[in-house]
């Protein structure tokens, strides 16, 4: 088979697949800055973006998918980060109001894959970007675990 050929089967493929991928709906939480969030330069500290991300998705988690991270637990599941991102863009001071916007960017058998941006509410600007993946695992054992029908379900509006 031509080369040129095997390149327009893979492109048609990935543009098939692409249209098929659901698209995943976008949520926001509004957080504010905190003084014990601020550095020595005098501006929010890098590892608090993440923990912003964290603490609106907690949020999101109970009022947009309506599963609160409680009800994993009670279920004996749980999330570990498989890995963190953050780009950083410009930064929060004290007091700065925000919003943490936050979409599913790829929903597989055991984990998911979350991107969010972090916007400067008084300018809209860019503060942050990046994603947390995902592993949903057995509280007990601490093993990977297929997430169950009805969980992608709730993360597939």
């Amino acid at each position: 088979m031509p080369a040129g050929m095997i390149e327009s089967i893979c492109s048609n493929f990935y543009l098939l697949i692409f249209k098929l991928m659901p698209a995943y709906s976008t949520f926001e939480t509004e957080l504010q800055v905190r003084p014990d969030d601020i550095d020595m330069n005098g501006h929010v500290h890098n590892s608090k973006y993440l923990d912003y991300v964290l603490a609106a998705r907690f949020e999101q988690m109970e009022r947009c998918y309506k599963m609160s991270m409680a009800e994993f637990l009670e279920r004996g599941l749980s999330w570990y980060v498989r890995a963190a991102f953050i780009q950083h863009k410009i930064p929060l001071h004290m007091g700065d109001q925000m919003l943490v916007r936050t979409h599913v960017a790829e929903l597989r058998s055991r984990g998911v894959k979350v991107e969010y941006k972090i916007i400067r509410q008084v300018d809209g600007k860019l503060s942050a970007k990046g994603y947390f993946d995902y592993v949903m695992v057995d509280r007990e054992t601490g093993r990977p675990r297929v997430i169950e029908p009805d969980i992608v379900e709730k993360y597939s509006i």
